[in-house]
């Protein structure tokens, strides 16, 4: 297992040659998560200050990265998500690297960013949709996880 450093090292190198993948399967579990996540970010065409904030926040809690490396990691996502012109890549790491019963906590950090403005947008919802199948997290679990987030955040169903 790569320490934070190590990791820092390898995003800053991939950033900067901006070819290759990143070796190993957490690295590329990592990244896929991270592209997911600033795709729903930046579906609505608007991604801001607490969208990022909400990016960084949540792959620091998930891979117990540091904020210097969720940064990287993020901004590294980003630019993956940028490139891809489909879901369907990111998916399929998700799908061979992350059990079926764990997927759930994609979607639930996928709710996360789409309500860190305190607003869903259209764009966002169809987002969690599609990746919800793509993924195969059935409608009521992706609902059930909408309604954990938005108690979690302290919004309001109807909103």
């Amino acid at each position: 297992m790569l320490g934070n450093g190590q990791m820092m090292d390898r995003l800053r190198a991939w950033l900067t040659e901006g070819q290759g993948e990143l070796s190993g399967d957490r690295d590329t579990l990592q990244l896929a998560v991270a592209a997911l996540l600033m795709e729903a970010a930046q579906v609505d065409g608007a991604l801001g200050e607490q969208e990022r904030a909400a990016v960084q926040r949540l792959l620091a809690r998930k891979f117990g990265l540091s904020t210097e490396t969720s940064r990287a990691l993020a901004a590294t996502g980003e630019r993956q998500a940028e490139r891809s012109t489909q879901l369907f890549g990111f998916t399929r790491t998700i799908n061979e690297r992350v059990p079926p019963e764990r997927r759930v906590e994609l979607i639930e950090m996928l709710w996360e960013v789409a309500y860190a403005d305190g607003v869903l947008d259209p764009l966002e919802d169809a987002m969690l949709r599609q990746v919800g199948g793509l993924i195969n997290v059935a409608d009521p679990e992706r609902g059930a996880a909408r309604q954990r987030v938005l108690k979690r955040l302290g919004i309001a169903e109807d909103s």
